[in-house]
């Protein structure tokens, strides 16, 4: 049994089971991939794929019971090589954060500038995503920390700690009625709001789930006429003329909109909060502990260190 055969049977299961796709992923050959499975089983005594003909078509109840130990068997290895790394290149290495559009372009540069003034030995790499991505390359060892709302909460094979609380502002040009109407003092009701075609977030980005359900407990169907992942692509059709803008508070830059203005409106809509997740049983490296204080201070190195440790229905507010 070796490394090799265990990646090739995790990235078959991950890939759908296409081995030209597993190969590409892991710098070899289908045959080579197909004979390192094919050990694999024969070492085991069991068959851990499904097959048709050549082709693989899914696990087998065997294949179900094994390919959680496969995962653990590689975490387990990531770990000691990440441990080892601590003591033999304290300085040095590689950091992966994954976050949603919004927490990369508005919460994290100031992180990222004094990290990076702090460790210059470490190479930073930003994915950007969903929710839903992020979580999955948290979960594939592809990233070791992921930022986004609240959805990174949902997966128990996460931690999902507490960062900050944010709300949304409504964004129209200037002149706007709705800004006139605020100048003199009228509270922006979600009913007016719904009279307006709307430019938001897309579905899963940014607190778009407590915009859709303020609406909906007022019983009233926003017009939204464009969904975006990022407030600076609303905030450019907003200035154009296309509807009013919903975004995160922290978006708005008085300085640099300033064809537009922005309208309180964290009554209408639910507080969010921004998570910092990590996956369960990982080993951080030092500077990755640097680097959570560094975006979150409330969150120390024992309290991330405990929350790994925790079981899943564990809170950790701050």
């Amino acid at each position: 049994m070796n490394f090799q055969q265990l990646r090739s049977v995790r990235e078959a299961a991950r890939r759908g089971f296409n081995l030209t796709e597993v190969a590409a992923a892991l710098h070899t050959s289908q045959p080579g991939v197909s004979r390192q499975i094919r050990e694999l089983e024969d070492e085991l005594g069991i068959q851990i794929f499904v097959r048709a003909g050549k082709r693989l078509t899914g696990l087998t109840p065997a294949g179900e019971t094994v390919l959680p130990l496969v995962e653990a068997l590689l975490r387990d290895a990531d770990n000691l090589q990440r441990a080892g790394a601590d003591f033999a290149n304290a300085g040095s290495g590689t950091l992966t954060i994954a976050a949603t559009h919004s927490q990369a372009r508005y919460a994290l540069p100031p992180a990222v500038r004094d990290f990076s003034l702090a460790h210059p030995g470490v190479l930073l790499r930003l994915h950007q995503g969903s929710p839903p991505q992020i979580a999955r390359w948290l979960l594939d060892g592809e990233a070791d920390i992921g930022i986004a709302t609240e959805a990174l909460a949902e997966y128990p094979d996460l931690a999902a700690l507490p960062c900050y609380a944010w709300s949304h502002c409504v964004v129209v040009p200037a002149g706007h009625e709705l800004q006139q109407l605020a100048a003199v003092g009228e509270v922006l009701s979600l009913q007016r709001l719904a009279g307006y075609p709307i430019v938001t977030y897309e579905t899963g980005y940014t607190g778009r789930r407590h915009i859709d359900e303020a609406f909906a407990r007022q019983g009233l169907q926003p017009n939204i006429v464009l969904a975006a992942m990022d407030a600076d692509v609303v905030k450019t059709y907003v200035e154009l003329g296309m509807g009013v803008g919903i975004i995160a508070a922290i978006a708005f830059d008085e300085e640099r909109d300033r064809p537009l203005r922005a309208i309180d409106a964290r009554h209408l809509f639910a507080t969010n909060t921004t998570r910092l997740a990590l996956r369960r049983g990982s080993h951080l490296r030092g500077y990755a502990y640097d680097f959570i204080t560094q975006f979150a201070p409330p969150l120390t190195r024992d309290l991330v260190d405990r929350a790994l440790a925790a079981d899943p229905g564990d809170s950790f507010d701050i």
